[in-house]
This record gives C-alpha cells, structure tokens and sequence, in this order.
C-alpha cells in the first residue's frame, strides 16, 4: 500500500471519527433544549410544541395534558371543575288560564276566570365563584323563580338567594350559606384562541356532574339569541356538547379555570346540533361583581349609534355590503349627552380599538365596554379619513352621568310600600295578580304620578306582579338596561277603571 492511499484512509478515518462527535454533541444538545423547553414555557406552550415533538420522540409526554398513548387529557382539569359546578332547581308559578261561560261575558262578568297558580319546577346549573358560597347561574335559569335551590357534587343541597340577575347579559348570582365551598378560579376568556381545547361542565337533561370536552369555534359571535332577548352579546362559540340543563354552567379551560358561563345552543330541534355558546368570563365576571357590590349592573356607555345592517340592507344593498366590510365599529351619530362627542369623536369615524385592544365588530365593542363602569377612562383609537386617531374618554352612564346607582335606589324613589294581596280578595275583584300600595310619600315618584294609597297594580311592564319582589325585580332589571329606564304600570282603585300610568325612573326623587 502506497503512502497516498494510507493518507487517504486516514483522512476519511479522521472525518468519521470527527462525524460521529458531532453528532452525538448535537443529539445530547437538541434532547436538553427539548427539555428546557417543555419545562420553561407556559401550559398552552407546552401543548403546542409537544404536538410537533412528539412525532419524532414519542417518549415525551406532558403530565395533565395527554396521556400515555398521546391524545388529550383532561382528568385533571376535570377534576378541578365539577366539584365547583352545582345543581339548580327552581319553583315558580305560572297562571293557568280558565275560561268562564261564554254566557257570562255577554252579562258583563268579562270574558274569563280567575286564573289558578299552578307551580312549575325547572332546572339547570350554576358555578360556586367564592369560598363563601357566590354562584354565577343565568337570568333565564332563575328568572320569574319563587324559590332556589342548589344541590351541591356531594349531594349537600342549599337554598339560594338570589343577588341579582341581569338580563341584558343572561347573568345571575346567587347566594348560598358557608364559608368553605369549593369554588372555580378564573381564567382569562382574552387568552382564548379558536381551536383550544375547552370543557363544558354543567347537568344536562338533570344529570348531574357531566363533563364534555370541545374546542373553541369563533370568539366574539354576535346576534345569536335573536328577538332583542339579550341586550349585549359577545358569546365564545363552542363545539363542546350542551343540552338543556347546561344553562348556568362552567366552561373551563384544560387547567380547569372558568372562563365562559354557558348559556345557549343553536338548534332547530331544541338539542345540541354542535354549536353551543358561553359568556366570556371577563363579561360574567364584572356583571357579577356588580351584582354584589350595588346589586345592579353598572352600564358604561360610548353613547354612539352605529347602523343597522338588516335595515340598511333592505334600504341600499349597495352600501350595506360596504358597511358589512369595515373592520370596526361605524360611528353614525350620537346620543344625546354622548361622553364619545364631548371627548371630540366625530360621525363618520370608524372605531378601531378600546384601551389598545382592537375591534373589529359590535360585539368586539360590547364586550370591552361591559368591562368598565362610568366614570371610567378609557382610550379610544378612531380612524378618520384614513388616518388613525385617539382620544381620551370618560365614559356615562345611559342617563349621560358618572353616578353609580344601587338598586334600591331606584324602588325607593318610587315612594311607595306595598301589600300582598289574598288568593280570596284577588277573586271576589276579578284580578289573577295584584299588590296593593299601602303607602307614598309626597315626594316620590307614584306621587308625582298621581298613584296613591289604595290604588292595586296587576302588571308592570305587562309582567304580572303579586308581591313587593316583584316590583322591585322589575325596577332593578330597568336601571340596569340600557334602555330608556320607564316602567308602565297598570292597574286600578276598588271600584275603579284600569289605568296605565308611565313612570320615568331617571326622574329619581326630588
């Protein structure tokens, strides 16, 4: 052998032995970064890089997020989450119409009978928020309720007492007695993202402790629940499954935190069809707070007029798709006292972000203005002819002030106090329902309005009405819209014609 050809051999002896260090220095280098990795980033992190990394080393597994085999886990977050969430049930009475002989309304006895109470029991479910016994449900769980209960995951069952509700965002808080309940901590519903993994923890069809697992579909769906049932909507679209009884229940990220409170599906036959939808936390949460604090929903409002797409559709098509295609919020006008006008907002800006969080829709900006009181500040980026803008604004109240309003507040400026009226007396006068005023004062509102001792109210707001509670119910649910705070109040004296008497809340008492 020539001295060439060792030289050769030697130089290829060399690289191989210099190959073989390289690549073991870069396995042992790549396996600790892994590792440094896995256990330095956050939990939705993890997941993410451990889906890609474990299609080439399946001997990595994240504890609490997949099992052995690779797939989901959610035990723990399940775990975490079902002893929080309770069982709802609900007394109400409804009035079951009877008609009278047909003869009698010929003889002046009027078309019907007294109606009779006949008691319903509904169902649904609620989330534990607090160690004292706080509990999230919706408003349509428990509304026109005479009684609440709630069974806890260990059988132990509770009346409740119901805090507050809030219709416009279908919430309610009740509360239960104690002071060691399990509760859920809140996540953060802004930290969501379309396709992460979610629970939904809740008692469909009365079984209890159910657990289904989906994904995040869509975040900020607006126009869902139709009919102007729900003033604001902001949903987190969901396809985890949610049937009747689910209402008022938990939907928890893979760390069991809380972050939506499931409220509807949509469905042409009443059960799950795979979209089910939640009221972000961060909505829930505030309205909850409220709720606790005053005991009514304090409402921060821009006071702008955006436009009504169906209505503009109908009108000029042309424009309705041009509108359809702004990515914002439209400014058409003004309300009057508009805290966005006096910060110097004008028509025709196209709001693009609240506090730097950007919007791209109605319900983007409902979403972030619920989160807020008046008398809050908050910066607003506006684009105007083309170029961006922002501006520094105080927000009102619908009333076109700062003050905070508690609920009693609002039945107490009426003026008045009111009786119960016997099942007997509600017959020999003719009336299904009724509470008597007992008492004004000379400077209240039913005063003002020429309502006095005697006078009977059967309806407000064409509600029937059968005790205090239910007046103020009415009342609190008015102040905390944002709507136009009028209650109609019908109603007669003894002997008396019906009247239907108008009653502005936003006077207050002078």
């Amino acid at each position: 052998m020539n001295k060439g050809n060792v030289k050769n051999i030697m130089a290829i002896f060399i690289v191989a032995i210099i190959s073989s260090l390289v690549t073991i220095l870069g396995y042992n280098y790549v396996n600790n970064s892994g590792r440094s990795i896995l256990n330095d980033t956050s939990p939705t992190e993890k997941s993410e890089y451990a889906n890609s990394f474990n299609q080439e080393n399946t001997n990595v597994k994240l504890v609490g997020l997949t099992t052995s085999e690779g797939y989901p886990d959610f035990t723990e977050a399940a775990e975490r989450s079902v002893d929080g969430v309770v069982h709802v049930k609900v007394k109400s009475v409804s009035q079951q119409q009877q008609y009278a002989n047909p003869f009698d309304f010929f003889f002046g006895f009027g078309d019907r009978a007294p109606q009779q109470p006949r008691e319903r029991i509904g169902f649904g479910s609620g989330v534990i928020i607090s160690k004292d016994g706080y509990i999230i449900t919706n408003n349509h769980v428990v509304e026109d309720g005479t009684e609440v209960s709630v069974t806890l995951n260990d059988n132990r069952e509770f009346t409740a007492k119901v805090v507050g509700t809030d219709p416009q965002t279908d919430i309610a808080l009740l509360k239960i007695e104690g002071d060691d309940f399990h509760y859920l901590t809140f996540g953060s519903s802004d930290a969501l993202k379309v396709g992460e993994w979610v629970l939904a923890v809740g008692n469909p069809f009365n079984l209890t402790s159910t657990v289904t697992a989906g994904i995040v579909s869509a975040k900020n769906r607006g126009n869902i629940v139709g009919g102007g049932e729900l003033g604001i909507q902001s949903f987190i679209q969901v396809d985890a499954a949610v049937n009747s009884g689910n209402s008022g229940g938990a939907l928890v990220n893979t760390r069991g935190e809380l972050v939506g409170i499931n409220t509807a599906i949509f469905s042409k036959s009443g059960d799950f069809n795979g979209l089910a939808f939640a009221v972000p936390i961060s909505i829930a949460g505030k309205i909850a707070a409220d709720l606790k604090q005053y005991g009514t929903v304090q409402r921060a409002v821009l006071g702008i007029m955006t436009p009504n797409i169906e209505m503009v559709r109908r009108q000029d098509p042309e424009k309705a798709k041009e509108v359809s295609q702004i990515n914002g919020v439209l400014i058409e006008g003004f309300a009057d006292r508009s805290a966005a006008k006096t910060a110097g907002i004008e028509k025709g800006d196209i709001i693009k972000a609240i506090n730097d969080v950007k919007i791209k829709n109605f319900a983007g900006l409902q979403d972030q203005l619920t989160r807020y009181r008046p008398g809050d500040k908050v910066k607003v980026t506006v684009e105007r002819k083309g170029k961006e803008q922002s501006y520094s604004v105080e927000l009102k109240n619908d009333a076109g002030n700062t003050e905070i309003q508690k609920s009693e507040d609002a039945i107490t400026n009426l003026g008045a106090t009111f009786g119960d009226i016997s099942e007997e007396r509600k017959q020999r006068l003719g009336i299904s329902s009724g509470v008597e005023v007992t008492s004004v004062t000379t400077n209240g509102l039913f005063r003002k309005e020429g309502i006095n001792k005697g006078f009977i109210i059967m309806r407000v707001n064409n509600s029937p009405v059968n005790s205090e509670k239910d007046i103020s119910s009415i009342v609190a649910s008015v102040t905390s819209s944002s709507q136009d705070k009028v209650i109609l109040v019908a109603g007669f004296y003894p002997n008396g014609r019906t009247q239907y008497i108008a009653i502005d809340l936003a006077q207050g008492s002078k």
